[in-house]
């Protein structure tokens, strides 16, 4: 009776474990993500006033035109590549975070 109250007590521990490092992996790669994405927001505001400022200066329709579509082409070809970016991170996210659960199950051996 001892010794089964003691391997459900330390199956509880393991699983306790398991969950507050799955949350931390989980809360530290939440924080990364936020930073990427707020640091392509960044990026893209300035590039759009650097846009903004190109265009006041343009005297034909011509320039503007080529201005806009070159912005066009750059913010589609920024977006494609964090977009990648993301897709990565949450991979590694969900890799991180189930790793320490999928470890605690594998010890997991219920009696027969």
């Amino acid at each position: 009776m001892v010794a089964n109250f003691d391997s459900v007590q330390q199956l509880g521990k393991d699983q306790f474990e398991a969950v507050s490092a799955a949350t931390a992996a989980f809360t530290k790669g939440l924080q990364g993500i936020a930073t990427e994405t707020t640091d392509y927001s960044k990026k893209s505001f300035e590039k759009t006033r650097e846009l903004a400022e190109k265009l006041v200066g343009v005297k034909k329709i011509d320039e503007a035109v080529a201005l806009q579509s070159e912005f066009a082409k750059s913010s589609y070809e920024d977006f494609v590549a964090e977009a990648t970016k993301l897709g990565e991170l949450y991979t590694a996210l969900a890799k991180e975070v189930f790793k320490p659960i999928e470890t605690a199950a594998k010890a997991f051996t219920p009696a027969s």
